[in-house]
């Protein structure tokens, strides 16, 4: 996965032009009650904090250059670079791999300036973060569920945003990796011969991701539930849809075989709910 989406191209509508110089030097004199810290912090204009940052982050100090930004922000409330700071702190956050921390000052932005032009990078930023925890299917999905919200958000609110196509991409992946969740605990029943409970993840899988690419393997266990019921109409339904989208595939091969062993064949009933799920099929060849 590129984590790279803060080339200098990208990030130049993020630069005002400024006359201070990147570096100040430090020149305070020596005074027992001053704390000098503090003292730099109120003497340091924003554009030179956030030049600092910008220079920080394009030479890989990703830890000071969220420092600094987190600065801009601190010492100079909802002043432009102040804006600025929290989208670009947020993705020095995100490279670090400190997601937490960025997803905070993606929030903060949203709820400060919503209509602002950043707005939709906020949000994609917050959808990579969220991305880049993804799991593997054997375990808990909130991850993914956070990241296909985020990338929803993107593609509805600004869907003219050159960040629409990789979150429509990512939400694909996404909606795969759930239903893909939902595969593994549907052969779970269906090893322990709980067909109810697999059928309803399965049909689970048909009905809510059916542009996902487990639903070629969802009907034929779908077949194979229904028929080890004895509702061989539903069987044959299922695999007559299966056959219609899939004719090549190796899960109708042997989904054919099954209902031939009985005596049967796919044979479509209108008034399946397979046959009105089969409408909208795609196995993951459609977009979003």
């Amino acid at each position: 996965m590129n984590k790279g989406f803060g080339t200098k191209a990208r990030m130049a509508f993020l630069l005002l032009p400024v006359a201070s110089a990147i570096a100040i030097s430090g020149c305070a004199s020596k005074d027992d009650d001053i704390d000098l810290n503090a003292y730099v912090d109120t003497i340091e204009p924003a554009d030179v904090l956030y030049n600092q940052a910008l220079a920080n982050l394009n030479s890989g100090r990703l830890d000071e250059a969220a420092k600094k930004f987190d600065a801009v922000d601190r010492q100079h409330p909802y002043s432009e670079f102040a804006r600025k700071s929290l989208v670009m702190g947020a993705f020095a956050n995100y490279r670090a791999g400190k997601y937490d921390e960025a997803v905070a000052m993606t929030k903060r932005y949203i709820a400060l300036y919503p209509t602002q032009p950043e707005a939709a990078y906020a949000y994609y930023i917050t959808g990579l973060c969220y991305y880049r925890q993804i799991p593997d299917v054997t375990r808990e999905q909130s991850m993914t569920r956070r990241s296909i919200a985020a990338f929803n958000e993107v593609v509805e609110r600004y869907p003219d945003s050159e960040y629409v196509e990789d979150s429509k991409a990512k939400i694909r992946f996404g909606r795969d990796q759930l239903a893909g969740k939902e595969m593994q605990v549907g052969r779970y029943y269906l090893e322990r011969k709980e067909y109810l409970a697999a059928i309803k993840r399965f049909r689970g899988v048909v009905e809510q991701y059916s542009n996902t690419r487990q639903v070629e393997e969802a009907l034929a266990r779908l077949v194979e539930a229904y028929y080890a019921l004895g509702i061989t109409n539903e069987a044959q339904t299922a695999a007559a849809v299966l056959g219609q989208n899939y004719p090549d595939s190796e899960w109708y091969k042997d989904s054919y075989k099954l209902l031939q062993s009985g005596g049967l064949e796919p044979r479509q009933n209108s008034g399946s709910w397979l046959s009105k799920a089969a409408e909208a099929i795609t196995g993951g060849k459609d977009g979003v």
